[in-house]
């Protein structure tokens, strides 16, 4: 009998964790759908009047504007493809990439800024992992924020933890799961385990894990999009 190959975790929340885990299988690599992060939307009033352009990091708040907000007229600026495809797939018909991180939109943003003639809203989570609003104010935009969803922590379950020393890696996309992830390898070590991090920023939240033998090796994908984070698997 042909032993089975060993998992990847898959951390990100759902819907996005099971499109993720579709990847995976196409690669012929093995998922394992447990996130640390949950989506919870919020319903907070939401005011256009003025607002000359929408900012997206993220495809939860693209989904969570959408179900808030029938009005699709404003261009969008998106943080990277997959958000970018989110927001066309929700009826937006103009939307531009970053291909980037939440500074790389803030520089398209204003490189833009001669062609935003108002407000600069970014629908976001109610505790964003990284700042949009200040670069934009500081170029001399006006820009504001409203928080649709939030993300709350949650535990892996048990027969994920029993899996920690066979696993191949684990793929981790956000600070706040970085975070959560080293505090239960505080009580459960997973010294074989590869962290594979969207961005050096998720990489940080893991703190001294690999130094104190926590984890086998944490490495960040050279961009910050889910095509190079996948592609560190095959190295």
């Amino acid at each position: 009998m042909v032993a089975a190959a060993p998992r990847i975790w898959i951390t990100r929340a759902s819907p996005g964790a099971e499109e993720t885990a579709a990847r995976l299988a196409a690669m012929g690599l093995p998922p394992l759908v447990d996130p640390l992060l949950e989506v919870v939307a919020l319903s907070p009033s939401i005011d256009l009047d003025g607002v000359a352009a929408l900012a997206f990091t993220s495809v939860n708040g693209v989904e969570a504007f959408a179900r808030l907000c029938a009005d699709r007229s404003r261009p969008v600026f998106a943080v990277g493809e997959r958000t970018a495809r989110a927001a066309r797939e929700a009826g937006f018909a103009e939307v531009v990439s970053a291909d980037g991180d939440v500074g790389a939109l803030a520089a398209l943003i204003v490189g833009q800024r001669g062609r935003i003639g108002g407000v600069v809203l970014h629908p976001s989570a109610l505790a964003p992992a990284g700042d949009l609003v200040s670069p934009l104010v500081a170029a001399g935009l006006t820009a504001r924020r409203v928080a649709v969803y939030e993300t709350v922590e949650r535990d892996p379950e048990p027969a994920t933890l029993a899996q920690l020393g066979t696993m191949a890696a684990v793929l981790l996309y956000s600070p706040r799961a970085a975070g959560k992830l080293a505090r239960v390898l505080k009580a459960r070590p997973a010294p074989s385990l590869r962290a594979l991090c969207l961005s050096p920023s998720v990489a940080g939240a893991l703190g001294t894990a690999e130094q104190d033998g926590r984890l086998a090796s944490v490495v960040c994908a050279p961009h910050p999009n889910e095509t190079a984070l996948l592609d560190l698997l095959t190295l």
